[in-house]
């Protein structure tokens, strides 16, 4: 791939693993690992902490402001991703969207980027056969289950016809959509609200989970959260909202510029992220006017 290459859709483009930890993310309430291991030897005690910590918590996050995921912002958030990922602002148009962009990650398709190569594609069509079974992607489980964690395409002649014809089944559009938002932007909103990040933070949190996946490794979103706490503290800790976002974007900046495995553009940080951070708007109001790969984008308040 070539790392100067612009508007390609980059969303969801991480190697998802088991994870043992994965019931509980950095910075929720709820017991330490060791603590958890405590709970475990005094019964039934131990579990009643973690589930009231849980309550707690859900309860906080009720009371809180909408923020991006009011459907406004949500939309917004949606147009700007899109903007990011395939220079557009009609993320609508990207249900069909598919293509080998040589990365190393297989097929990238749909309206979040899902991949062959990183779970998230396949997860959605056994989702969505599940509910349909006689879709027209189900045939091509086998092999999907087969190429899941790398680059092949082997077995997956005809897929790209076959999703494009999927696409404009109104079952399909609707999985898409649900995949997204349970994958990425409902946990991104979560643990934006959870750390005290405002609507401008909540956007950060969910393009930075759908672009490095929802995993712990050091160029995975936690992973970028972990080194921006060890630069400023967040909002709900007692910091400064925006020192932390900032501390947030220059992790997340160096991980793009190492390029491991995205292309090196960090325009969605600098001319964009960063402007509206800079600008103050840590509500993410329109008007609204960014740049992504020297084009511009605007949307009207």
């Amino acid at each position: 791939m070539v790392l100067a290459l612009a508007p390609l859709a980059t969303a969801a483009v991480f190697l998802l693993s088991p994870d043992p930890d994965a019931g509980r993310v950095p910075g929720e309430s709820g017991p330490s690992a060791p603590a958890a291991a405590r709970g475990a030897d005094d019964g039934a005690a131990g579990d009643g902490d973690a589930d009231e910590a849980d309550r707690e918590t859900e309860e906080r996050i009720a009371a809180m402001p909408a923020g991006l995921a009011a459907p406004g912002k949500k939309e917004l958030a949606l147009q700007l991703v899109a903007s990011a990922d395939n220079s557009t602002l009609k993320w609508r148009t990207l249900y069909g969207y598919i293509e080998d962009l040589e990365d190393g990650r297989g097929y990238t398709a749909g309206i979040a980027g899902f991949c062959t190569g990183t779970h998230d594609l396949l997860g959605l069509v056994e989702r969505y056969t599940k509910d349909h079974p006689d879709n027209g992607l189900a045939r091509y489980l086998p092999a999907l289950r087969e190429v899941d964690g790398s680059d092949s395409l082997a077995g997956l002649e005809g897929f790209t016809e076959a999703w494009e014809a999927e696409a404009e089944v109104p079952a399909f559009r609707t999985a898409q959509e649900r995949e997204r938002d349970e994958r990425y932007f409902a946990p991104a909103v979560r643990m934006a609200k959870i750390d005290g990040l405002g609507t401008l933070g909540q956007f950060v949190y969910y393009d930075a989970m759908l672009l490095h996946g929802p995993g712990k490794g050091a160029d995975s979103f936690y992973g970028v959260r972990a080194a921006a706490l060890k630069k400023a503290e967040t909002k709900a800790a007692g910091g400064d909202e925006r020192a932390y976002l900032e501390a947030f974007l220059d992790a997340r900046r160096a991980v793009i510029r190492e390029g491991k495995r995205f292309q090196r553009d960090t325009s969605r940080i600098d001319t964009a992220q960063r402007v509206f951070l800079r600008n103050g708007n840590l509500t993410l109001s329109t008007p609204l006017s960014w740049e992504i790969y020297g084009e511009r984008f605007h949307v009207a308040g």
